[in-house]
Order: C-alpha cells, then sequence, then structure tokens
C-alpha cells in the first residue's frame, strides 16, 4: 500500500473516532471563526509524522496554513516550537488531538529507534523492527522507524517467510520447513528461520538457510553463532534486546538486530497546542 493511501486511511479512522457524528465543544465557537496555534515539544524527540498531522487538518479545513519550522527526522528539543497553524477554528479544535496522537506516537517510534541506532554506531549491525506494531498503524509506525535511522522487516505474513518454532514442529523439522519454503517463497521473497541454540544454527546452515534468527542466544552463543556462521548467512539477533546491552549484541559480529520495543513500548513525546482566537 502506498504511504499516501495510508496516511488518508488512518486519518479517516481517527477522525471518524473522535468526531463521530459532530464536534459538540468545537460548535460552540463561530464558525466563521480564524484562529492561530503552534505546537510546542515539551521532550527531547525526533520529529515524526508530519504529514499525519497535517493531514488531520486539512481534512476539515482544505484551506489551512501550516508552516513547520522542523520536519521528520530532526532532533527537537524541550520548548521547541515545532509548527505555526493558521486556519478555521472550528477545525483546529476539532483536528488538535488526532494529530497530536499521531505526531506524539510517531515521534516516540522515531525517538526510540534513533538512540538503539545511535548506540550500535560503528559496529556494522543494523536495527530492524518487527511485527509488534500498534493495531492499524502499521505501516505509519514503520515509517517512523525509516525516520529513526533503523530498517524495516516484512510488512506482514504476505510478503516474507519467517519460520518459527511450530512451523517447525508442524513440518517436520528444519531441513523439511526450509525445503518446502524455498520452493514455495515467490521471487524476491525473503526466507528467515528462527533457531534456538547452536545445534538448531547448523541444521539451518546445512540446510541452505541464508537468513537466520537468533532467538534470546546469549553473547557468548552469538559470537560463536558468528564464527560457525563464517558469513554463509545473515545472522539476526532477537529477544530481550535492551538499550543497555544492544552495543555488546552488535559487537558480537551480528549482522541485524530486531527490536519489538520501538513500535510496541513506546512512550509518547508530550507535545502541547496552544490556540490564539
Amino acid at each position: 500500500m502506498e504511504l499516501a493511501a495510508e496516511i488518508a486511511r488512518n486519518i479517516e479512522t481517527a477522525l471518524a473516532e473522535d468526531i463521530g457524528t459532530g464536534d459538540l465543544t468545537a460548535g460552540l465557537i463561530a464558525a466563521e471563526k480564524i484562529a492561530t496555534a503552534t505546537v510546542i515539544s515539551r521532550d527531547a524527540a525526533v520529529l515524526c509524522g508530519t504529514a499525519w498531522f497535517e493531514a488531520c487538518f486539512r481534512r476539515l479545513d482544505p484551506q489551512v496554513e501550516i508552516k513547520w519550522l522542523a520536519q521528520d527526522g530532526d532532533h527537537a528539543t524541550p520548548d521547541q516550537v515545532l509548527c505555526r497553524i493558521e486556519g478555521q477554528a472550528r477545525a483546529l479544535l476539532s483536528a488538535e488531538r488526532p494529530a497530536l496522537n499521531f505526531l506524539q506516537t510517531l515521534s516516540a517510534t522515531a525517538t526510540a529507534t534513533r538512540r538503539y541506532v545511535d548506540a550500535i554506531q560503528g559496529t556494522g549491525a543494523v536495527i530492524m523492527d518487527t511485527r509488534k506494531t500498534l493495531p492499524g498503524l502499521r505501516l505509519a509506525q514503520k515509517y517512523a522507524v525509516r525516520t529513526g535511522g533503523g530498517e524495516n522487516q516484512r510488512v506482514g505474513l504476505f510478503d516474507g517467510i519467517l519460520i518459527k518454532e511450530n512451523h517447525i514442529l508442524a513440518a517436520g523439522g528444519i531441513a523439511a520447513v526450509l525445503a518446502q519454503a524455498h520452493r514455495a517463497a515467490p521471487p524476491g521473497v525473503s526466507v528467515q528461520i528462527e533457531v534456538e541454540n547452536l545445534d538448531e544454527l547448523e541444521q539451518a546452515l546445512s540446510a541452505g538457510a541464508k537468513l537466520i534468527l537468533l532467538d534470546n542466544f546469549s553473547l557468548a552463543d552469538m559470537r560463536q553463532a558468528v564464527v560457525a556462521t563464517a558469513r554463509r548467512a545473515l545472522l539476526e539477533a532477537s529477544g530481550g534486546i535492551t538499550l543497555e546491552r544492544v552495543r555488546a549484541i552488535a559487537e558480537t559480529g551480528v549482522d541485524r538486530i530486531s527490536i519489538g520495543s520501538l513500535t510496541k513500548d513506546i512512550q509518547a513525546v508530550d507535545l502541547s497546542m496552544r490556540v490564539v482566537l
């Protein structure tokens, strides 16, 4: 799905659930009233989600004027003015909460990602996202991960194969499930297999695996896995990744580090919008 279409879908859903049949409180303001507003960051953050923010206001007032003083990917500082808005007062008041929800949530994901990316700088590893996203916001959060300097994995079950423990058991073993995956995968679709120990890693390598996820490996076992693999496959570390230990994980020599908390355990950036009538 194109990002523009996804933004439109996100906005329609957000405005419908918040405004419903009409904003009763904004209706107290005269329809012809024009207002201005500023959005201020109360936290240090990586800004992300400006397109979603704008779309909320433009959906209610196509003539609204928004001047950004920072762009997606920029570092915002506490008390920094991010943008100025001028438009119909009712539209500004009605769109405020959905617009800020998008901006503070996507900025949170971008900010968390940037922290991990900065922590492993110079190691050669990359930070990856997962499918552990907020319902309905997968493409938005994946965009935020990219804005923070990370990389995206598959979007869903339809564009990549990740063979996990239950798939292996159901298919009859590592060799069997990899053989089936390599036969079934459409051109350009990646095939990845999760292993839980060094013995399973060797089985996967022997079966021709080129992308292997090391699930909850210790640092010592990750180092052994890198040596045993000898560049025959890309190795991805996953499970229990924290900011405190991510550099040590990267320094084992793994190629990728996937982190579910980038999108599922985030704390929204504190943003404030002030309207002047």
